[in-house]
């Protein structure tokens, strides 16, 4: 891996050092189509100049509503060659969240993808100063009637290929507003420098081992951190190859995974359970992956994974504010199976009580981060100074997460601060449960939220999406959940359902759940209710 000052980590910089030193390796590869460095290079100097030639300047924001595809890296990547901000948009949304992302960022240009711009035209009826949109496929008519120029993305390819000069834009400079997912609240815009996704990429390369002939496959969306900093810059930064599928479908991913010729790739957990829970087959070792970075990882998931299908197993516990704050190497032993790994140099972390008062090692409280180097860390959240000053104060960064330190200096990630369940004095993650019950054989998907108890505090609710084919009663799924986990974590309140409410990052959106559970709450079934006692 060759490195780089930080003083140098922008991406004009970098791609075009790229292209001088290895321009004709394979840079990405979507389906049939493979481009090099030095291709990516002039198709994204072109993306910058024709932008700059749309009036495009330093500073400016731009949204990008867009799928997976080779169009959304040229885009982002000629933006940041001008110094102006891309606010990747989360592809779920529509309505109200759609339109504040708009506003709250400042945007003044949009680029929107076919599939999204009747979406566009509902959200943006009262968007004035926007000048103009760049349509990706035929999107062009639907966006007409706002009477702003609609630019095709093709003809962006035809602007100049000359280098912007990459000594106006700086490490430190905004590169991305990235907005956290608002499951509990109004979403706030992540400021992200150039720097902060260098510096992921760089520590994933020097601590996993990627190497130049390595494969990085994704089929997680590139506007979400996950992809686009744990895949695209750790790629970029091991000056390997990137191969990038539209969506993941589980039907396909392996087949997907041989054709690139992968040899690492990303899972979240839900992605994982659908993947050890296809039948097994004699292909599932029939590929070239040597390393799976799966996120929450369980000593369960480890050992599974790395059985089945023969790849090292990695994971971390990270933020779109941050970093890597900890990884979990192909080096560490088995036994740490369950945690987000340790720092690697990067980051101090502290596990403090509701109180900020520091906690000692092995009790739970909120993970707290400090970075150990500048320019790897989020500047603020977007015009929101306040959260800014509250989620920074006392010099650590408040993650809202909760977890605890072993002895060793591993992180183990138990819940979101706001997701923990308080029943009866004792404080339940709702991690757990979901990780418990979720072993079932008939179940696909659980997700448990606290509902209002009589007696105060919470009860324990859990929603849950069978496997196709698969049916389970709720007594049978609470006996087994009284079998599996203690007795004042087995839920009260079971309801079945067809699928679980997302993002387009896969973060289940609990807010909802919680909301339909309080509304819905007489005609729940209710253990309590049919009179079935628990086994203590």
């Amino acid at each position: 891996m060759y490195d780089y000052p930080l003083k140098q980590r922008t991406i004009g910089r970098l791609l075009a050092d790229k292209a001088r030193r290895i321009g004709d390796r394979t840079w990405l590869i979507y389906g049939d189509r493979k481009y090099s460095y030095a291709e990516a290079h002039d198709l994204s100097n072109r993306y910058a100049n024709g932008f700059a030639d749309l009036g495009i300047r330093k500073g400016d924001h731009v949204a990008v509503m867009m799928p997976n595809c080779p169009e959304f890296i040229w885009t982002i990547w000629g933006l940041g060659k001008l110094g102006a901000v891309t606010v990747p948009l989360n592809t779920a949304a529509r309505g109200d969240l759609l339109r504040y992302f708009i506003t709250q960022s400042d945007s003044c240009a949009i680029v929107v993808a076919s599939e999204w711009a009747d979406r566009m035209a509902e959200a943006l009826t009262c968007k004035d100063d926007l000048r103009f949109f760049v349509a990706h496929g035929d999107a062009g008519t639907k966006l007409a009637a706002f009477g702003k120029p609609v630019v095709d993305i093709r003809t962006l390819e035809n602007a100049s290929p000359r280098e912007p000069d990459p000594e106006l834009v700086h490490a430190n400079d905004p590169q991305y507003i990235m907005y956290t997912s608002g499951t509990t609240g109004p979403s706030k815009g992540v400021i992200s420098p150039h720097s902060q996704a260098h510096g992921v990429g760089r520590s994933l390369a020097q601590n996993y081992g990627y190497r130049s002939d390595d494969v990085i496959f994704t089929c997680l969306p590139l506007f979400h951190g996950n992809a686009l900093w744990y895949s695209c810059y750790a790629a970029f930064w091991a000056d390997c190859t990137l191969a990038v599928s539209p969506r993941f479908s589980a039907s396909t991913f392996w087949d997907e995974i041989r054709a690139a010729g992968a040899t690492q790739f990303n899972s979240l957990g839900a992605m994982t359970n659908i993947l050890l829970r296809a039948p097994p087959s004699r292909r599932d070792r029939d590929h070239r992956v040597r390393q799976a970075m799966i996120v929450p990882l369980s000593r369960e998931s480890y050992r599974d994974v790395a059985d089945r299908f023969g790849v090292q197993v990695t994971s971390l516990y990270a933020m779109t504010e941050t970093f890597a704050v900890t990884m979990f190497t192909a080096d560490d032993p088995e036994v740490k199976g369950a945690s987000a790994g340790r720092p690697r140099g990067l980051a101090e972390l502290l596990i403090v009580s509701d109180d900020d008062d520091p906690l000692p090692i092995g009790e739970v409280g909120e993970i707290c981060v400090r970075p150990c180097e500048p320019g790897i860390i989020m500047s603020g959240y977007y015009k929101m100074p306040e959260a800014t000053v509250r989620d920074t104060r006392n010099l650590w960064l408040h993650t809202g997460d909760r977890g605890r330190l072993d002895a060793d200096g591993y992180l183990y990630f138990v819940d979101r601060k706001k997701e923990a369940i308080r029943r009866r004095g004792e404080n339940i993650s709702a991690y757990e449960v979901e990780m418990l019950v979720a072993k079932h054989p008939s179940v696909l998907e659980v997700a448990a939220v606290p509902v209002s108890s009589e007696l105060s505090e919470d009860e324990v609710m859990i929603y849950v999406v069978c496997r196709d084919g698969k049916t389970v009663s709720e007594e049978e799924l609470v006996r087994f959940a009284n079998r599996n986990m203690a007795h004042f974590m087995v839920p009260r309140f079971v309801h079945f359902i067809d699928a679980l409410p997302k993002t387009a990052s896969e973060k289940i959106e609990k807010y909802k759940l919680k909301t339909w559970a309080e509304q819905n709450r007489t005609s729940l079934w209710d253990r309590e209710s049919v009179g079935l006692k628990l086994e203590r």
